[in-house]
């Protein structure tokens, strides 16, 4: 049986979600394999999520001048074997991978990777032929992946750290109150058909915000979104508008003071899921069984479109998707049903 690799390089580029989601994955195997080193392979952009890993350093992914077009794939085969790897871990598995996989197998340096398993996303998402069943989601899919590299990396044990230390600066700049409940929202997603309707957004941060024990905290990005953020604010003085006002980094700092999130099929979800938040998700035209549901939530976290008014959902593994007469799916989620459930999460933690 060949030895387990000391030194690992990972490679997951992609969206925010999709490179959030290797972090709990990642910190079980740093965690219960403490002997191994693991360099992820990633988007500068993305290097704070594992900042507090130890054993995982980042090397950047430069798409832009170094490692651009054919020459550019060539150079970064270079920059990685330059790291001296024992294994390639592929955690993306698109046609750029799979050419560094192959180089990476003409070195005879060990190579594994996830499969996408993409006929059973086709199954649970088709019109005519639709198979509705929960799928293997990409936590496990990466386990696998570890697995065949003689990893057994068990992803209920994972030690997760202290909520981040806010700075001075910081809650000056927020107004953040670390003694009320504070409950993050992001309202939005890269695809429409994955938005809750800003109306009914407004009536469920009216109704938290009712609760003067709640801070209600709403995350975005851009100017046009932080301008939808501050209508959304609606005078309230315990919602505050954290869009603009931080550093990316700081922003994941103060997800990981949240009592909860509210968040869509998006990012957002997973980055507060990696920092052990509770996650309540609204799923439109997407579904948690396609994969997705962020690590460690509970599936009652996840509220989902009415399917007897709607049978063809999901329609999307993406959100990218449109089928004519489901622009409308997400209004049968009632405001009164996500407060409800974030109240119950609220009521159960101050138990």
């Amino acid at each position: 049986m060949p030895k387990l690799p000391k030194h690992i390089v990972a490679i997951r580029l992609s969206a925010m979600g999709d490179v959030a989601m290797t972090v709990p994955v990642l910190r079980a195997l740093t965690q219960q394999y403490p002997d191994v080193r693991v360099t992820i392979v990633s988007r500068t952009f993305f290097a704070p999520f594992f900042s507090d890993i130890p054993n995982v350093s980042f090397f950047e992914f430069d798409d832009k001048i170094r490692h651009e077009g054919n020459l550019g794939l060539w150079q970064l085969f270079l920059d990685i074997r330059a790291l001296k790897p024992d294994a390639f871990l592929d955690l993306h598995s698109v046609i750029r991978t799979k050419l560094l996989r192959f180089m990476f197998r003409l070195v005879f340096i060990r190579v594994a990777n996830i499969y996408k398993d993409r006929q059973s996303k086709k199954e649970i998402t088709s019109i005519t032929n639709k198979k509705f069943r929960q799928i293997e989601n990409v936590f496990e899919k990466q386990q696998k992946a570890l697995n065949s590299l003689g990893f057994e990396v068990d992803l209920s044990k994972i030690i997760y750290p202290k909520k981040t230390f806010l700075s001075e600066d910081i809650l000056h700049k927020t107004q953040l109150n670390l003694s009320s409940q504070k409950i993050g929202i992001a309202p939005f997603a890269q695809y429409d058909s994955k938005i809750y309707p800003l109306d009914l957004m407004q009536i469920v941060i009216d109704h938290l915000a009712s609760n003067l024990e709640n801070q209600i905290l709403l995350f975005g990005g851009g100017n046009p979104e932080i301008e939808k953020l501050n209508s959304l604010k609606n005078n309230h003085q315990n919602v505050i508008v954290i869009a603009g006002k931080a550093t990316f980094k700081q922003e994941i700092d103060i997800i990981s003071n949240l009592d909860v999130m509210l968040s869509m099929d998006s990012g957002n979800a997973h980055i507060a899921a990696m920092k052990n938040v509770q996650v309540v998700t609204l799923w439109g035209a997407t579904h948690p069984y396609a994969g997705f549901n962020p690590f460690g939530q509970p599936l009652e976290n996840a509220i989902v479109s009415d399917r007897e008014k709607f049978p063809l959902l999901p329609t999307s593994v993406y959100g990218n998707k449109i089928v004519q007469g489901y622009q409308d799916v997400m209004r049968t989620i009632l405001p009164q049903t996500v407060v409800a459930r974030i109240n119950k999460i609220l009521n159960k933690s101050n138990q």
